[in-house]
Parts: C-alpha cells; sequence; structure tokens
C-alpha cells in the first residue's frame, strides 16, 4: 500500500488526507498543534464560512490566477458541498452565496472532519513538527521532533505565515525550500488596515457601509464597498479585508476615500442636507445627519466639514457643500496594515509555476505536492479561501502520478 504523507493538518490537508484514504492509500497525516483544524475554529467569527456560491477564477490572485482554475473546476462548490454533506454535515446558503454550517458552528465542521480521518485510517500525529524533508531514491524521509516517517509521496498543506497565533508559520515554505522549490514575498492579506488614527479612534465600533477606494495621488489602485469597523487604530471589516492585499503590496503614499452615501449623487445629498437645516434648524449643527448615518460618524462627518458649533439653521450653503463632500470623500492616510497575526490570509508563496496546476504536484520533486495556503493563491473574503483550500486539497490528495 502506498504512504502518503500530509504535513499540516487545516482544511486542505484534512481535504487532501482523506481524499488519499479514499483510494486506498496509507495517509499518515501530521500536524504541529495539539489538534487538527485549529484555524476552522475561527473562521467566520466561529461560524466558519466554508465557501462561497461565486466561487470562480476571478475571485483569486497570484502571479497566475487561472492556475486555481483547474482545481476549482475538478472540485467546485457543488462537488465540495456533496462531499461534506457525505461526511454529515449539512449546511445553509446566504443570499450573498456565503455557505456556513447549519449547526452555525465551526466546531460541526471540525468534528465532522475528525471523526472521517477516524473512519477512514488516517493515521493523524497532533503536536509534530516537521523538521526536515528529503527525498533519496522513490522515497521521501520526513523527520519530526519524535522520529521519521517514509512516504512515497508527500502534500505539503501547511499552509502559510497569517495567523501565527492560530498555527501560521514557515514550515512550508521552508520544508519546499530545501528540495529547490522557491516563493515569492509575502504579505498580510485579509487584514485591518492602519490609518491616521484620529477620526477612527474617535468612531471605535461604528460600522458603516460605504463605497471605498485606495488611492496614491489620483490613481485609483483597488475599489470596493460593503461593511467597514472603525477601531482604535484604522479600519477593518469585509469591504477593508478585500481591498488589504493591494496595501500590503503598492507601498507608501496610499490613501482610503470612503462614500458613506453611495446610492445618492452630491447633488441629492446636499438637497437632503438642506431640508434638514430647514426642518432642524434650531438643533445643533452636528446633527443634520441624523438619520442617514450612524450618529457619531453623522457628527464627525461634520466635524470634519469644519461645522462644529452653532446650529443647523445657521449653517450656510458652503457649510452645507463642505459636508456634502465628506459624506462622498471621507479621506484617510494609510500606514499600512497589521501583520501576520491578525491576517487571515498570506499574500504569495510558493511559486505556481514550479507545480502543476491540474495536479499540484511539483515540476521539480515527482512525489511532491502542495495545496492550500502555501501556494500563492489566495482570494476574496467570503469563503473563497477556504474553497481554495477544499478543492486543492482534494486535488493533491488524488496524487494521479506514482513517484
Amino acid at each position: 500500500m502506498t504512504t502518503v504523507c500530509i504535513i499540516g493538518g487545516g482544511a486542505s490537508g484534512m481535504a487532501a488526507a482523506l481524499t488519499a484514504a479514499a483510494q486506498g492509500r496509507h495517509a499518515v497525516l501530521l500536524e504541529r498543534q495539539a489538534r487538527v483544524g485549529r484555524k476552522l475554529l475561527a473562521t467566520g467569527n466561529g461560524r466558519c464560512n466554508l465557501t462561497n456560491r461565486h466561487a470562480a477564477p476571478d475571485h483569486y490572485h497570484g502571479a497566475d490566477v487561472s492556475f486555481c482554475a483547474p482545481a476549482l473546476e475538478r472540485f467546485g462548490v457543488d462537488d465540495t458541498l456533496a462531499w461534506l454533506e457525505e461526511l454529515g454535515l449539512l449546511t445553509v446558503t446566504e443570499d450573498s452565496g456565503r455557505v456556513y454550517p447549519y449547526s452555525n458552528m465551526a466546531g460541526s465542521v471540525v468534528d465532522v472532519l475528525r471523526y472521517a480521518l477516524e473512519d477512514q485510517g488516517v493515521e493523524v500525529h497532533t503536536g509534530c513538527t516537521v523538521t526536515s524533508l528529503r527525498r533519496k531514491g522513490d522515497c521521501f524521509t520526513i523527520t519530526t521532533e519524535d522520529g521519521q516517517f517514509t512516504a512515497r509521496q508527500v502534500i505539503l498543506a501547511a499552509g502559510g505565515a497569517a495567523g501565527s497565533q492560530l498555527g501560521g508559520v514557515m514550515d512550508g515554505y521552508r520544508l519546499a525550500k530545501g528540495l529547490g522549490h522557491h516563493r515569492t514575498a509575502l504579505y498580510p492579506a485579509l487584514v485591518q488596515l492602519k490609518t491616521e488614527p484620529t477620526y477612527p479612534r474617535a468612531l471605535k465600533g461604528v460600522k458603516a457601509q460605504a463605497a471605498l477606494e485606495i488611492r496614491r495621488d489620483r490613481e485609483v489602485l483597488a475599489r470596493g464597498s460593503g461593511e467597514i469597523l472603525f477601531t482604535e487604530y484604522g479600519v477593518s471589516g469585509p469591504a477593508i479585508f478585500d481591498l488589504s492585499r493591494t496595501v500590503s503590496t503598492a507601498g507608501d503614499g496610499l490613501m482610503l476615500h470612503l462614500d458613506f452615501l453611495p446610492q445618492q449623487q452630491m447633488e441629492d445629498t446636499l438637497a437632503l442636507l438642506q431640508r434638514q437645516r430647514q426642518r432642524s434648524g434650531s438643533r445643533p449643527a452636528l446633527t443634520l445627519l441624523s438619520g442617514a448615518l450612524h450618529s457619531r460618524l453623522g457628527q464627525m462627518v461634520c466635524k470634519a466639514a469644519g461645522c462644529t458649533a452653532g446650529t443647523a439653521g445657521e449653517l450656510a450653503d458652503e457649510a452645507l457643500e463642505a459636508i456634502a463632500r465628506q459624506v462622498h470623500d471621507f479621506t484617510l492616510p494609510i500606514l499600512g496594515t497589521c501583520s501576520f497575526d491578525q491576517a487571515q490570509v498570506t499574500a504569495g508563496g510558493l511559486r505556481t509555476d514550479e507545480f502543476c496546476p491540474r495536479t499540484l504536484e511539483s515540476l521539480l520533486v515527482r512525489g511532491l505536492y502542495a495545496c492550500g495556503g502555501a501556494l500563492g493563491s489566495g482570494g476574496a473574503c467570503g469563503g473563497y479561501n477556504l474553497q481554495w483550500a477544499w478543492s486543492s486539497g482534494r486535488l493533491a490528495g488524488r496524487t494521479e502520478h506514482e513517484a
């Protein structure tokens, strides 16, 4: 019986191990953490955003965006959900396309995978750190702190550097380098942004819907829309996460532009403010946006426009125009992103041009495969990265070409 050693017990590693075992291979899963699936428990704020109905190559990034296409086509969303259902997991799809376990608990996902590993006879070793990986003849020797393993095939599923507190490490890159592989530069992605803190600190905890742009001078580097969350150090939230890769890789001199009423034109907002001035003339000027924006956010927009004193009725037309401009273009200088500790995904990874996209086997070392976050193919926020983990793990687990 052929032995396949999977290094890493996250989503992609467990998918690879279960796929290999289902083909009659002896699967050995090595996980450095005390238990498998630890990162899964933290995804989706503990709900585990399993996948997204809209998963397709155009939602992914990397040096070659098309690299992920074969895995996503071979093991797509429907295949993934059918596979998980076979393991006993019920799911629910939200209007946005995001898919969650019906239980709303990430622990349910980890449990069905862990039980499946037991049922299919996968040999699991937790608390097992791999220190070296060598190939000699037709076999690999995998050295750990607890001993050695021998395998005909090895699947690197050690993940990326993101989320170090939940197990993000450099192991996969280091082991691949020892076999002649290379990686691209690494950056934190799906991560919070640090901005000039004066306004965000005052708005800490406030959520808002907005259209977003990342600009350098007049050049627009990225656009997005959705929910943002103000924090003590800057901004967070799904819409911010989707643009964070651009901030990580684009260098200095960036500005975040926020439009809090993107469904309206400037003229519509100005007309609204004029009506409010007439209707609420005796109230403080800072309350002018009550009913349109979160109260604290509305007050901050008025302050940013220089309207901090007096009543609404005392505001001149020029003041209303200044407030309207702030509503549609609230600007924050970007200082950078938070670190890998806070990041959900690593931008960059093992060079995909050194792996076959149809099998995920190394083009340099026969019998070596890679999947999941170790490869430089990251997705957008909303279940896309877990879909890549499932798809790439199952494709690598097929190990179609014997060593």
